[in-house]
Formats: C-alpha cells, structure tokens, sequence
C-alpha cells in the first residue's frame, strides 16, 4: 500500500478534527509548587524526581520484578525478525506497566547506546502555553527506582548551538510529564552507567517541527563528531509514543462506541501506520503523511488520529534523518517490531507490588501499543 493510500484511508476513519485524547481545560499556566504537589515523589532541588508512581515502578525491587514479568507469555504480535540490539533510534510507548510492560521489555533490549536522546510527548503542553519550541529540563538527574540517572553532557553543548526561539528549558513542564520517566526506568535498569538528554514536544506545524529536528540533528551530530561518537552505538534516539486511544471519553469512536469488530478496525488502522509511513528509508515525504494522518495541518491542535506522538514521532524520525545527512549516513531504515494494546494480553500481576493502573482498559476503552526500531540504511 502507497504512503498516499494510507494516508488517505487513515484519514477516512479518522475521528472528528475536536478530538482529544487528553481534554484540557484553558487556564492558569500552573506553577512549579502546584506541579510539584501533584507528583508522586516530588523533584527536589537539582534532581529530578518522578510524576507516576502508580502506573510505573518507584523502588528497586518492584522494578526488578516488572522486568521478569515482562519476560513472561504470550509475546506481543511482531512483524518479522527482530533487529540486532544495538539500533539508531526506537518507538517506544509509555503506558501502565502492568498493560505495556512486555512491550518495554522487547523494545528496551535494542537500545545499547550509553547516551539516549529521549523524545517525549508534552501532554498538558496547552495548560504550559507551549508552542513551536522544544522543552528541555533543567536537571542534574533524574531519580529513578534503581538509582540516579545523569543528564548528557549534550544537553548543555546542544543549547548553546540552537537559536533561542528553538527551545526552552522548565522544571514545571517536565515534572508533569510521565511520558519520558516511563521509558528512562527502563533503560537505567537494563544499563546503570546510561545518561540521557530528554526533550518534550508541544504542538507545531510539520514545517516548524522540521525546522526544529533540522537545527537539533546537525548540531548534536557536529557535537557527536568532535567526540568521537557514533549513532547507534554511542548515542541513539528513543521516541516515546503510545497509538490510538479508543473510547467515548477520547472522543475517538469512528467504528462505534467499541467491542470486537471496532477494536480489530482501530487496530488495523495503526498497523497500517506501522507498515507505511513509519517504515522503511526515513524521508520527509513518509514523516509528512504520518504527521497529516494524525493532525490537522492547519490547525497542529485539532486531531485527527489520537496518537500521543503526533510531535514526537516526526521530530524524532526527521532528527534521525537531519543526524544521519551530517554524520554522512544513508537513510535511517524504520522496521515495525512489535505491536500491542492495553486489552490483547493478560495483565502483568504487578498490584501485588504496590503498582497498577491509572485508566481502565477494556474494549470500550483501550490504547494501542507500537514498536519500531530504527536502523542503519544500507551504502549505495
């Protein structure tokens, strides 16, 4: 199937352009004391601390157990052979543990780089006024259950290379955000020595969004050269990214308010996604078409589909590609891995270690989970 016809077919199905798959109500841009009271372990000083501690692990042992747990059947549906670990970039999602954790634990092992750049949705970017700009942390580190996870030196050499309408650096936006902490808890357990340098996406137009990864790519890869490193086994990129939100209360109900044959439908609308634009050679042109199919272009605010990363997952795949242009690579190559939701596999057993859900899951409301990993393209 063309981009085009996915792109048009996707479209077709889509839910009316007010659709949301977190409603927000305009206010008062929140303050840092008022984000910080709503955190489960809140950050303190120069260290950051952690949004969910329902949905995701808190303590060593909890994490410990998840990662076993995780290792156990039935094995989230693939697409073909899994990649070699050590890979450019990856799609990851951010759900509960307890409903995505198999999919964290095939995904994570691919991801061998000591530094991951960690590219993240800002859900609540309407409530901070974000808009057009990439949002950084301030912090020295992140907390995490199996310990202190260090920021990248990047960070500080990657702003002072970005014009200053490019960015913002806010503790507040960060501290509200569990996107990125869901997936960092998992990278630190797999690999203690990992940094990263995590970065949140607001609402922006695909051109601003280009514009964005474009100065982003070039000067972390110029940062990469001086030192030394290399894509994929020194630094990579992880997007973080759950797929449709299905449900009368996300607004989204083209198939009907739910049960069997809406969830087949929805899932085959994402796995079309999978297997189109988000795969094979990583080009403008495919970026473009994911991004349309999920937003309106005219209005970045108004969905189409409720992908959380209908930011995320075009900055990240043109930051790769603006990466790989400067590095002198060919064409980061995208491979569906796995794929899921939060109602096709029995729940991880987890609530009798203090974790659990923080939405219910059923077919009448339900999130679809994708995998994709990135990998070097082949010379020509």
């Amino acid at each position: 199937m063309t981009v085009l016809a996915i792109l048009t077919a996707t479209i077709l199905c889509a839910a009316p352009l007010t659709a949301q798959a977190a409603p927000q109500v305009p206010g008062v841009v929140p303050t840092l004391e008022d984000v910080r009271k709503g955190m489960g372990i809140p950050s303190l000083g120069d260290l950051r601390g952690q949004q969910d501690t329902v949905g995701f692990a808190s303590r060593a042992e909890q994490m410990a157990q998840v990662w076993k747990l995780a290792e156990t059947g039935p094995t989230p549906e693939r697409f073909g052979v899994m990649p070699a670990p050590g890979v450019l970039g990856a799609m990851i999602p951010h759900d509960d543990y307890l409903f995505a954790g198999r999919m964290y634990r095939q995904m994570i092992p691919l991801i061998t780089a000591r530094t991951v750049v960690l590219v993240g949705v800002f859900h609540k970017y309407r409530r901070f006024g974000a808009k057009d700009r990439l949002v950084f942390d301030p912090y020295r580190a992140w907390r995490s259950p199996d310990g202190e996870i260090k920021i990248s030196g990047l960070r500080a050499e990657l702003l002072k290379a970005l014009p200053a309408d490019a960015f913002s650096q806010d503790a507040a936006s960060h501290d509200s955000e569990h996107s990125l902490e869901a997936i960092a808890y998992w990278l630190k357990h797999q690999r203690p020595e990992v940094e990263i340098l995590p970065i949140l996406l607001p609402s922006a137009s695909f051109e601003r969004l280009h514009k964005l990864a474009d100065n982003a790519g070039k000067a972390l890869a110029e940062v990469m050269q001086r030192r030394g490193l290399r894509l994929g086994k020194d630094v990579a990129i992880v997007i973080s990214s759950d797929g449709i939100h299905y449900g009368a209360d996300f607004k989204h109900t083209p198939f009907g308010a739910g049960g069997v044959e809406a969830y087949q439908k929805a899932m085959a609308v994402d796995r079309n996604l999978l297997t189109g634009p988000l795969a094979g050679p990583v080009a403008t042109e495919k970026t473009r078409a994911f991004y349309t199919a999920c937003v309106n272009p005219a209005q970045p605010d108004e969905y189409r589909l409720p992908w959380c990363g209908r930011f995320s997952i075009p900055f990240g795949m043109l930051l790769l590609q603006a990466m790989a242009q400067q590095l002198n690579l060919p064409a980061p190559v995208g491979i569906p891995v796995v794929f899921g939701s939060s109602v096709d596999t029995p729940e991880l057993p987890v609530k009798a270690l203090g974790m659990g859900a923080t939405a219910p899951a059923n077919l009448y409301h339900f999130v679809s989970y994708p995998g994709v990993a990135f990998v070097a393209g082949e010379v020509r």
